[in-house]
């Protein structure tokens, strides 16, 4: 009976191929699916556990979310494994090759944002945003702050490195960094892409590093 299902997923999938040996096309037989790369977006910054990816996408019923885990890990994009005890869970991660994705991830989401139908008040994830970070900050701003950066959202914590320009990002406690902000995502993006207040959210630590911190991710020109 597994044989008979298994064998059946794989001739849906065959389905669904382009049929085109451009590596474009390839790509998408890959990640095309609706929510694969979103899913596969969530993993960049570390392993999750289902219900954080569920969380963090908001509108993907459990069923899709575990069909495309399931695709994303036999293309061998991402990976199951089992965090040591006492957490004993089971969580996803991004494999070597999925995490190569970013690039692809970045492009999409700079070119994407310079249409007028971008709507940036709209839910977003942390990783998400820390992602953003890396696409959209000003390195000529940004060259000459050498800082660690923390970020709290909810129970997750990120720590992000500014050196020499570029912004480096990990998750783990933000402990001892020069400055911290903690927010729902989609209040720090307010912050930082939409112009509202630095009080409207909380920042520990060095306020002008803070500040400035805000002001090194602009959003490109809107066509037309």
């Amino acid at each position: 009976m597994q044989l008979d299902k298994l064998t059946e997923e794989r001739q849906s999938e065959a389905k669904r191929c382009y049929d085109d040996a451009c590596g474009t096309a390839h790509a998408l037989d890959l990640i095309g699916e609706r929510w694969a790369l979103l899913v596969l977006r969530e993993l960049m910054l570390g392993p999750r556990r289902f219900s954080e990816l569920k969380a963090d996408l908001p509108g993907i019923s459990s069923n899709v979310l575990a069909q495309r885990l399931v695709e994303l890990e036999r293309r061998g994009l991402a990976r199951k494994s089992r965090l040591p005890p006492p957490a004993s869970v089971q969580v996803y991660g991004a494999t070597d090759w999925g995490l190569e994705a970013e690039p692809i991830v970045q492009a999409l989401g700079r070119w994407a944002a310079r249409s007028p139908r971008h709507d940036p008040t709209l839910p977003i994830s942390g990783v998400s945003i820390l992602l953003s970070f890396r696409t959209m900050i000003d390195r000529d701003n940004a060259r000459g702050i050498d800082a660690r950066i923390g970020f709290r959202f909810g129970e997750s914590g990120y720590v992000a490195r500014l050196h020499d320009g570029e912004i480096t990002v990990e998750r783990g406690p933000p402990d001892g960094c020069d400055v911290v902000f903690t927010a729902a995502p989609t209040a720090l993006a307010a912050v930082v892409y939409g112009g509202a207040p630095l009080d409207s959210i909380g920042v520990e630590g060095d306020m002008e590093l803070g500040k400035r911190f805000t002001t090194l991710f602009p959003l490109p020109p809107k066509v037309g």
